[in-house]
């Protein structure tokens, strides 16, 4: 787990593997795309919030919503999901939320596009279209946290509000390749970098490529698929 002083209180990160993490902010966690294949969430913190990116089943998986569900969790979801009941609050591309609204603080939410300009099927249809999926820009007061789901670099980004801390798939098949992604990452140039969806990864290519002031943060876990 790493832990990031801001003036709006300590927020703590802790990636689970695959596209799978958690926020955490003064008592409140914010689940992101958990997934039962790479660990079992028995005995953590219940979410406030989940924010599901899109409908795949490695990013929306209900046995893990279940684990992690408590009574007054709310569900933060993309298009491709849709809304089966009231739990469910579904954000297109470049919808804006706040949640904890009319608490002590508040998380601005804005969900971004996520998809693929250079990645598809057999058929030709891409792996992700454009609309289908979210990605999602939390704002806590001064700091902002990039969570970009399953996407390659695409021209929406130029538009995009800096943040100081980017989690980027680095997948040569469905989102970037090694290249693909140190070019997303040096374009965005976030101070603190989490690849995140990835099999294989070689740290010190990576670093050596990426521009100086962005710290390459690789938690140890091992993210497959």
């Amino acid at each position: 787990m790493e832990n990031y002083k801001t003036r709006s209180g300590e927020i703590s990160i802790q990636v689970f593997g695959h596209a799978s993490l958690c926020i955490g902010w003064k008592g409140k966690n914010i689940y992101v795309d958990p997934y039962s294949e790479v660990r079992s969430y028995e005995g953590l913190p219940k979410a406030d919030v989940f924010l599901i990116t899109h409908n795949h089943c490695d990013h929306y998986d209900m046995d893990s919503v279940d684990e992690l569900e408590k009574k007054d969790s709310i569900l933060i979801v993309s298009r491709s999901v849709g809304q089966p009941d009231d739990r469910y609050r579904v954000m297109k591309n470049g919808d804006v939320c706040n949640i904890f609204e009319g608490e002590e603080s508040m998380i601005n939410v804005l969900a971004v596009p996520a998809y693929n300009v250079g990645k598809h099927k057999p058929d030709g249809t891409p792996f992700h279209s454009k609309g289908d999926g979210n990605g999602y820009i939390l704002t806590f007061g001064d700091f902002k946290i990039y969570i970009a789901g399953d996407t390659e670099e695409i021209p929406d980004m130029k538009y995009f509000p800096y943040s100081d801390l980017a989690f980027l798939p680095k997948d040569p098949v469905y989102t970037m390749s090694d290249e693909e992604f140190i070019a997303c990452a040096n374009f965005l140039r976030p101070k603190y970098l989490y690849p995140y969806h990835y099999g294989r990864i070689d740290i010190p290519m990576l670093k050596r490529y990426l521009d100086t002031g962005i710290t390459l943060v690789t938690p140890p876990v091992k993210t497959t698929l």
